[in-house]
């Protein structure tokens, strides 16, 4: 399975997310002064089995109870509809960094219903960045020869300015991303200056506002609902404050207002917490029903799928089918767990495979094997199948696939309670760190503007500094870095003076 590679060491995506969720179950503690163990964490609504479970085991890596895992528009449609006393049928619109989520829901006077979830996992407004990257790193390619996206430092400052583009053309009709000092050649140091208008930006993310389009007719088609019918349009995540996006929403849902009425960026939370809130009894009277967001079967003997739970249907549920063997006198089933609307097996996610042994033989056709799927509250997917004849029974938690069990969870939560302590030490240390890289990159980019007009004896002193703190950051020596950005600033104070 995946990893992440951090340093020399490499993380799964588990434990990764689960540093996350341990800092902020730190700070929470700091804020209430009591301890934190139970959580609600919040998903994209189109999150596979696999995801939710993995985002699960996070929390529990990290020291939390995870009580609920919830969508994120379902989340937002929590906080926005708690007060509404008359029925409403709303869409949901959950535009975020990495993620696009729709849900068609009915709410009021305390009940919510989620009716239909679509979206698309890879579209964010990362995506609308990484345009602006593209087409400043080209045109500065064109210009110079150089390719920014090369350069580590170069990129992280180039990605810092894009993302403030994209804020500044929400409101303004055109933007300049300037970075001086960017990178240096032999001809000296380069700087980027780019003026970037709104309507080339758009231009730019024309597919991408086409695939905001084709979600939002897949949500309309699936909850089978008029227009006439839509009372609110919510607005949730950052990138909604996109002009182009808003327009699509308008014109897609037929409506001139969009509900911009809760804080698109705390919205979910305020979800989160309002749940938080109905799980530990601190608020009556409301009901939540949340739906599938995949369609769930098995494969058949001929290479097709047989289809157990569709899509937005209603959860928890359960269900059960009949199979039988497709072959003489025998004694074992293959059961692929299946995820995905495809009507061919291989087009769909194979969650799972296993085998249910001990059938007794007989004439193909004649066992009777009832498979059963079970999917709970957090959208987490059990299969059993049993041999109606014998009892024999194999029960798998599909989201084992995803390459942790148990032992390995246990583990990793031994790891994590055991880092702890150590928590403000690492933030003091990634702190300085980069800080330490601030100045390093700062420095070495002085230093080659600067070193003709400099006495040699200096140049060399500070060179053999910055050549001694980029081996301290490497090796991560805490008070190496200390003490040699304490040396770097007796040098440049003087040179400071004198410049």
């Amino acid at each position: 399975f995946v990893q992440i590679r951090v340093g020399k060491k490499r993380y799964t995506p588990q434990e990764s997310s689960a540093m996350i969720l341990g800092e902020l179950k730190r700070l929470a503690e700091l804020y209430l002064d009591e301890p934190v163990d139970r959580a609600v964490i919040t998903v994209p609504a189109h999150f596979n089995d696999s995801q939710r479970q993995a985002t699960k085991d996070a929390g529990e890596i990290a020291g939390l109870t995870v009580e609920r895992i919830i969508n994120e528009p379902t989340a937002a449609a929590l906080a926005y509809g708690l007060d509404q006393k008359e029925d409403k049928r709303i869409i949901v619109f959950d535009f975020g960094g990495g993620t696009f989520d729709l849900s068609a829901m009915e709410i009021g006077d305390g009940f919510f219903r989620v009716v239909a979830v679509h979206g698309n996992t890879h579209l964010g407004g990362d995506d609308f960045d990484q345009r602006i990257i593209d087409v400043v790193a080209d045109d500065f390619r064109r210009k110079e020869r150089i390719d920014l996206r090369h350069d580590p430092m170069a990129l992280q400052r180039l990605k810092e300015a894009a993302v403030q583009a994209k804020h500044e053309l929400s409101h303004r009709p055109e933007t300049m991303l300037m970075l001086p000092f960017i990178c240096v050649d032999g001809e000296g140091p380069k700087h980027v200056q780019y003026n970037l208008e709104r309507t080339r930006f758009d231009s730019l993310c024309t597919d991408l506002y086409d695939d905001v389009r084709e979600c939002c007719k897949a949500l309309l088609n699936e909850a089978c609902w008029a227009f006439k019918d839509i009372s609110d349009v919510v607005m949730v995540g950052g990138a909604t404050r996109i002009p182009m996006v808003q327009q699509v929403a308008r014109e897609l849902f037929e409506t001139e207002e969009l509900n911009k009425s809760i804080n698109p960026d705390e919205v979910v939370a305020l979800g989160a917490a309002t749940l938080g809130g109905i799980l530990q009894g601190d608020l009556k009277m409301v009901s939540l029903m949340d739906v599938t967001s995949q369609q769930l079967g098995v494969e058949t003997v001929k290479g097709g799928t047989s289809t157990l739970i569709a899509k937005n249907t209603p959860i928890p549920m359960t269900t059960t089918k009949i199979f039988s063997t497709p072959r003489n006198n025998q004694t074992s089933v293959p059961i692929n767990v299946l995820e995905g609307m495809a009507e061919r097996a291989k087009l769909n996610r194979s969650l799972a495979e296993f085998q249910l042994m001990g059938i007794p033989k007989a004439a193909r056709g004649v066992p009777q094997i009832a498979v059963e799927f079970a999917i709970d509250a957090n959208g987490i997917l059990k299969v059993t199948a049993t041999d109606k004849d014998t009892g024999a029974s194999r029960k798998v938690k599909v989201s084992d696939s995803v390459g942790l069990d148990k032992n390995e969870i246990e583990r990793m939560k031994i790891v994590a309670a055991n880092h702890d302590n150590e928590a403000e030490i690492r933030v003091e240390m990634a702190d300085m760190r980069n800080h330490a890289e601030g100045v390093l990159h700062d420095l070495t980019k002085w230093l080659e503007f600067n070193h003709k007009m400099m006495n040699p004896r200096a140049v060399d002193q500070l060179s053999k500094a910055l050549k001694k703190l980029e081996k301290r950051i490497k090796n991560g020596e805490k008070f190496g870095i200390r003490n040699t950005l304490k040396k770097l600033d007796e040098i440049m104070t003087p040179l400071r003076k004198t410049g």
